[in-house]
């Protein structure tokens, strides 16, 4: 896409002011954060990737990465969506051939450089948890399969506990918070299994009634009840282990019925619009809590222009994010490679990443490193 003259000025003052002096509050930083994805991938019996498939990240090699790019925040993975661990001696099973103790490591040399690093927990898909307890899961689909039963509360709680101290993570990264079935609207009906109907009980205050008295009304009632609960058991669990830990909720949907006005778009502190559309991060900021921070997402995945979404979230003090799966062995071609062709030139996730790291660095979009 080309630029008017008059444009790439304006954004080049925008991105060399840093946008420091335009965030909410003087003296925050911007949020510039990526995510090299570990979740999608080849050998699962879904689409996720098999367990060990990149077990031989080099945390070194990524947090270089990333510096490069000019991020200050790195979302990283304390357990992907195969179910397995990407740290050593932790109560979830370390992805099997894990080379490196790969968070735990990342933590402490991001840290050296300045760079925040966050931890991913899936909350509503985990395939060695679906395998393991069928009877509380919705199978093994690539989609959110879980209910959020007391049972699997305790493990999630407990995983994200153990992380917390044993990787020293600044932040946990928190995706698929959603009933089992769908991330976005229209939502397949609740199966409900045995043990839904036993959350029910302890939701709703009374006896299941039978699947065929449930109404559409109740059966929203009881999906934003599931969720507020699951959500106030993640944030006493992060604030009792480490309470600066910050809480980063994605979202693909947040103005879907089931998360809309909750307490937990208000006391989160972060809050990701994954589908990275300006109209959905504008409205959702009157739903954010005051101290909450908004970041966009781009992704090849949600179709969004980076030439229109990034000076667009600098004007409006909104954090930049992107994620893309590896393609390079677990990483990604060397920075200077996106420096060093023009945006316009790459397509998909590759412009994106063109893009953001010349935003990061300071740079104009047209830059082309020599």
């Amino acid at each position: 896409m080309k630029k008017t003259a008059s444009f790439l000025f304006i954004l080049t003052v925008l991105i060399s002011s840093g946008c420091k002096e335009t965030t909410k509050q003087a003296g925050i930083e911007p949020i510039k954060a990526y995510d090299i994805d570990f979740n999608w991938g080849e050998g699962g019996p879904n689409g996720f990737a098999a367990p060990g498939l990149w077990a031989d990240a080099d945390p070194s090699a990524h947090v270089e990465w990333y510096a490069a790019l000019g991020c200050n925040v790195i979302q990283s993975f304390a357990v992907s969506c195969n179910g397995y661990a990407w740290y050593k001696n932790g109560i979830v099973p370390e992805q099997p051939g894990l080379v490196h103790d790969f968070l735990t490591e990342q933590v402490k040399l991001a840290h050296a450089k300045n760079i925040k690093v966050f931890g991913y927990f899936c909350a509503g898909s985990n395939t060695r948890w679906g395998l393991e307890k069928p009877d509380y899961s919705y199978g093994i689909p690539s989609l959110p399969h879980i209910p959020y039963t007391t049972k699997y509360l305790d493990f999630l709680c407990a995983s994200i506990e153990d992380a917390i101290k044993k990787t020293g993570i600044d932040g946990v990264f928190i995706d698929w918070l959603w009933n089992p079935g769908a991330v976005m609207e229209p939502y397949p009906p609740l199966k409900w299994l045995p043990c839904e109907q036993e959350m029910y009980s302890e939701l709703m205050g009374q006896p299941f009634p039978g699947i065929e008295k449930i109404t559409s009304e109740t059966e929203l009632q009881f999906r934003r009840k599931a969720i507020d609960r699951t959500w106030k058991r993640i944030r006493e669990t992060v604030r009792n282990a480490d309470p600066d830990c910050i809480i980063w909720l994605t979202c693909a949907q947040l103005t879907n019925r089931d998360i809309a006005g909750s307490d937990m778009l208000r006391e989160v502190d972060w809050v990701l619009n994954e589908a990275g559309d300006t109209a959905t991060t504008a409205s959702a900021q009157a739903m954010l809590g005051e101290n909450t921070r908004m970041v966009t997402c781009l992704a090849n995945w949600n179709g969004q222009d980076a030439a229109v979404v990034i000076p667009d979230a600098i004007r409006k003090n909104i954090g930049l994010y992107g994620f893309t799966k590896p393609v390079n062995g677990s990483i990604m071609p060397p920075v200077d490679y996106y420096l060093s062709n023009h945006p316009d030139s790459l397509k998909a996730d590759a412009r994106n990443i063109a893009l953001l790291a010349r935003t990061y660095n300071g740079l104009p979009f047209d830059y082309v490193k020599k």
